[in-house]
């Protein structure tokens, strides 16, 4: 039977519970929700179901050598999803989180996820959008991609992404148009130096004069 996807219009309170709770059990199914972030929509699944991960690769267009990024509600959850992290990492997140920073770890071994070929890491962000936290705080970890299929624009918003996705994605939050802001700034903290591998919201020397020795790619 297919799959008819839901529409809420986030924007005001009352709804918003109604559309949190519907992408909550959509997410508890394995399947897909758009959400609203601090930079553009995003599509998202449970981080810990390894079969609602593959579905949103698969709507997407992508394949197992793209793994999402993880985004979460609180920045002490990163303790819980990754090990060695460094100080510089600690540093960045407590300036920047939540916000447009997207930190690659050491991924915790013991965790029971597949988010594809990521060697052992994970990709972090907490955001800073009021919709996107409550979703985070109601269900956990969600691998979160932006909204839209590989080539295409990143979704600015629901309606966007609603086209590009359509019935992929069993929840879709409306919560107007982002538009305002740049990617995410990603930073490899795995290496000896913390290194800047995607230009985005937070530049570099923003960046460094938090840590000195963060350095953009050669």
């Amino acid at each position: 039977m297919q799959r008819v996807s839901q529409t809420y219009d986030v924007t005001e309170i009352p709804a918003r519970e109604a559309g949190i709770a519907a992408a909550r059990s959509a997410l508890s199914r394995g399947e897909p929700v758009v959400l609203p972030t601090d930079t553009v929509y995003g599509i998202g699944v449970d981080a810990f179901n390894p079969q609602a991960v593959a579905v949103l690769l698969a709507a997407k267009g992508r394949n197992r050598t793209m793994p999402p990024p993880v985004l979460i509600g609180r920045a002490e959850v990163m303790e819980a999803l990754a090990t060695d992290i460094p100080e510089s990492a600690r540093e960045l997140a407590a300036t920047f989180w939540p916000g447009a920073l997207t930190l690659i770890l050491q991924a915790q071994p013991s965790l029971a996820w597949d988010l594809g070929e990521t060697r052992g890491t994970v990709a972090l962000r907490m955001p800073a959008d009021e919709v996107a936290l409550d979703l985070l705080g109601a269900v956990g970890p969600m691998a979160v991609s932006s909204a839209n299929r590989t080539g295409a624009p990143a979704a600015t918003t629901a309606a966007a992404a609603q086209a590009m996705l359509s019935e992929s994605v069993a929840v879709y939050l409306n919560d107007g148009e982002r538009a305002h802001q740049q990617a995410s700034t990603i930073v490899d903290c795995t290496t000896g130096s913390p290194t800047v591998v995607r230009q985005g919201a937070i530049p570099l020397h923003e960046l460094q004069a938090v840590v000195a020795e963060v350095v953009a790619p050669e």
